[in-house]
């Protein structure tokens, strides 16, 4: 037998045996060391390099990061026969590699598990609640709203267990089962919830016409406010010109009084140069620049254009 052929045999058995007796943790990774698909030994968390027995011992690697589910959409009925889509998401991890290399194997066979998990408890708390469980918390309020009218079938709605407290009770549900499979359960959360395409038309034309009921109601009352704003304006403008009126009334009876107070004094003074004066006045309101006056001889305007006036 060729002699440097079988030391480079037993040096390449050498070399594949000392390669296959080492192996690396690295982080975020955990292993379970199994000998002829029995488990032996502890989980190894932490990372480093790690020794086995060649050929005998094998190495499952899990990963011991947070891990997402995606659910994919389910149409569901509420208990008020209203048919949603809800689309869940949720956080998990492998807990205990062993008991999840029993009874998962992988992370494929995990996902499908996890969904069926997930999806029954989903279905049932929809099934068994109304729409508005599902779409609001347990503390909503009407001061929530936008505007501060509420739809007739809203008024007396009382939220018991809420959106939120929906992913809690999915969550603990699931996870008592989840438990068992070597996998904690970290979350749940609905990150959608809308309606079908057969309800949403109704929906939208019921939010059109609560709109609308609730605009005609505004403009209603804007009329009604504008109404009594004009007849005020009306009132106050009323009372202001009969004040105004009563005031200038007031004036004008004082300058006449006070007129007629003088006028009686020049009178009193010089009666025949009173009358003069007051003639003359007439003259200048009567006579124009292009007038013709045509009088009697006995009128009192002519008594001092024909010379000495009568006395």
């Amino acid at each position: 037998m060729n002699k440097p052929l079988v030391i480079g045999v037993l040096l390449a058995l050498l070399l594949f045996l000392g390669f296959d007796s080492i192996y690396v943790v690295n982080e975020g990774e955990q292993t379970i060391t199994t000998q002829f698909g029995d488990p032996i030994g502890e989980k190894v968390i932490s990372a480093g390099l790690y020794f086995k027995i060649p050929l005998i011992h094998k190495v499952r690697f899990f990963d011991k990061r947070i891990l997402k589910w995606d659910g994919e959409p389910n149409e569901i009925p509420t208990k008020d026969k209203t048919y949603i889509w809800v689309d869940t998401t949720a956080r998990w991890r492998i807990d205990d590699p062993l008991l999840f290399l029993q009874r998962m194997g992988n992370l494929n066979r995990a996902d499908v598990v996890l969904s069926d998990l997930i999806n029954g408890a989903v279905r049932d708390f929809v099934t068994k609640n109304k729409l508005v469980e599902v779409v609001r918390s347990s503390d909503w309020s009407s001061a929530y709203s936008l505007t501060s009218e509420r739809a007739s079938d809203e008024e007396d709605v009382v939220v018991s267990v809420g959106r939120d407290r929906f992913s809690q009770l999915v969550l603990s549900n699931v996870s008592a089962k989840t438990d068992a499979l070597g996998i904690e359960l970290l979350d749940v959360l609905v990150t959608r919830i809308n309606y079908t395409d057969q309800v949403r038309d109704k929906v939208f034309a019921r939010m059109i016409s609560e709109r609308q009921r609730i605009a005609t109601k505004r403009r209603s009352e804007g009329e009604a406010i504008k109404a009594e704003v004009l007849g005020q304006m009306a009132k106050n403008l009323k009372g202001i010109s009969s004040k105004a009126y009563r005031t200038s009334m007031e004036i004008r009876g004082k300058a006449d009084a006070e007129v007629t107070k003088l006028f009686g004094n020049a009178y009193n003074k010089d009666p025949e140069f009173f009358k003069f004066l007051m003639t003359l006045d007439t003259y200048k309101d009567v006579l124009g620049s292009n007038t013709r006056l045509v009088i009697g001889a006995s009128s009192p305007l002519y008594q001092y254009l024909q010379g000495k006036p009568r006395r």
